[in-house]
């Protein structure tokens, strides 16, 4: 009798939810001086004005045997390395978390200050090019603190919750590369994942949620977070209390179409978060168990390029051809070779046996949400592009086949040689197989 009783209570223990805490935070990060946008390469001038206020914010998740993961999301185009892992550091130092349980991810807002390096943007300044690029350097500065004030605030909020997951839908992104083009293939990802966290009393207390969708309605010179920005909002004031935070998906080859229209920030911003109320006011599974993390630098390859093939391009009549081998002569002429290799970061993260969010680097277009899906499972996989380091689009085999804008034109407008060797998608999926594993084991 005593042995089948501890057997009961054992059974009782295991059945237990997980004993999660969770800490949220927003710092707002809305540009206080005219600067330059990102993400639109036909822009002439500085900001003129503020749609909407943007923000970092955190979301921070401890599990059951006390270990701390944190996600910062940014209303900005993307993060690069450089920015990325130095605030990584300092979150490490100052809270003991180990770097594969620090994720970044952008919203890929074309209407958020651009944030790093403004060299390949100079020659598009004007002849206010040097002060400008200093209003870029102070915001960039100042954006590392903000980054490492959230993630630091969620941590020392952390308090007793319980995490439920469930999917959506919404139908507004349209594969972008049919336009003009309709003989090509449309794969979409319309699912809208969503991380509910609920406080002590079973209040909603943090939405994590995700589209994989360029956050491109607009493309003036007004600060905004787009549609996402607006979806935030509206859940924002439906859930009051609660913080939203997006998570951009594989949204590389989709467009929130027809667009352009202020209007439609609040149509699509509407539609995205009626799918993530009805998510949230229906049946989500609870999620037990604890949170596995891991992740690594996965090495790709460009293509191989000659000096003399650089210094024909420098001879078209495509102004930015010209302008990018002119650009990789200088490297060359520094270094004594082209780049040829890109580090990529893939991490995953597994929410017990509820679900696993893989969080990729770059531009992620929609091929490889669809694979990862299809492999680890549709109901139980959350993929994530624009994650660590967005340095560039990231296609798939069939996109890069393809070529355009995706496949390799848009490396055109940045200083690396691109495109990208055959090898890139099977190099990524091997290390999204590894990371995953390592969760699992």
């Amino acid at each position: 009798m005593k042995f089948r009783a501890l057997v009961v209570l054992a059974m009782a223990a295991g059945a237990a939810p997980a004993a999660w805490k969770a800490g949220v935070a927003a710092v707002r990060i809305t540009p206080t001086e005219p600067i330059w946008l990102a993400g639109y390469a036909a822009r002439t001038r500085p900001s003129e004005g503020v749609r909407q206020d943007i923000y970092a914010k955190a979301l921070a998740i401890e599990d059951g045997a006390g270990v701390v993961s944190v996600i910062v999301t940014l209303d900005l185009v993307g993060i690069r390395r450089n920015l990325a892992e130095p605030a990584a550091a300092r979150i490490r130092d100052e809270h003991g978390i180990p770097r594969e349980r620090i994720l970044f991810n952008a919203s890929h807002t074309h209407s958020a200050p651009l944030v790093g390096d403004p060299t390949n943007y100079l020659e598009r300044m004007g002849p206010e090019a040097s002060q400008r690029a200093d209003v870029i350097q102070r915001y960039t500065r100042a954006l590392s603190d903000q980054i490492v004030s959230a993630a630091g605030q969620a941590i020392r909020g952390r308090k007793a919750a319980t995490l439920h997951f469930e999917q959506g839908f919404a139908g507004f992104a349209v594969n972008r590369r049919r336009v003009g083009n309709r003989q090509y293939p449309g794969p979409v990802d319309h699912d809208v994942p969503v991380l509910l966290v609920r406080g002590a009393d079973s209040t909603p207390y943090a939405i994590l949620f995700g589209y994989a969708c360029h956050n491109t309605v607009m493309g003036d010179y007004t600060v905004h977070g787009d549609y996402a920005g607006y979806a935030q909002h509206i859940l924002q004031e439906r859930f009051p209390g609660a913080t939203a935070l997006f998570v951009q998906g594989a949204g590389a080859d989709a467009n929130p179409l027809p667009r352009r229209k202020p209007e439609h920030l609040e149509r699509y911003g509407a539609t995205l978060a009626d799918a993530v109320e009805e998510v949230v006011k229906g049946k989500m599974r609870p999620v037990s168990g604890n949170l596995y993390a891991a992740m690594e630098l996965v090495e790709t390859r460009f293509a191989p390029h000659t000096r003399q093939e650089f210094e024909e391009k420098t001879k078209s009549r495509n102004a930015q051809e010209a302008a990018h081998a002119r650009r990789q002569l200088a490297i060359f002429a520094k270094e004594g070779k082209f780049q040829e290799t890109q580090p990529y970061p893939v991490q995953a993260w597994r929410f017990g046996d509820t679900f696993t969010l893989l969080a990729l680097g770059g531009e992620l277009v929609v091929d490889y949400s669809l694979r990862f899906k299809g492999k680890y499972g549709w109901d139980q996989t959350w993929v994530a592009g624009y994650s660590n380091d967005v340095f560039g689009y990231i296609p798939s085999l069939r996109v890069l086949k393809e070529g355009g804008y995706e496949g390799g034109g848009a490396f055109l407008f940045g200083s690396f040689p691109g495109p990208f060797a055959d090898d890139v998608e099977e190099r990524i999926a091997a290390g999204v197989d590894r990371v995953v594993a390592r969760t699992r084991r």
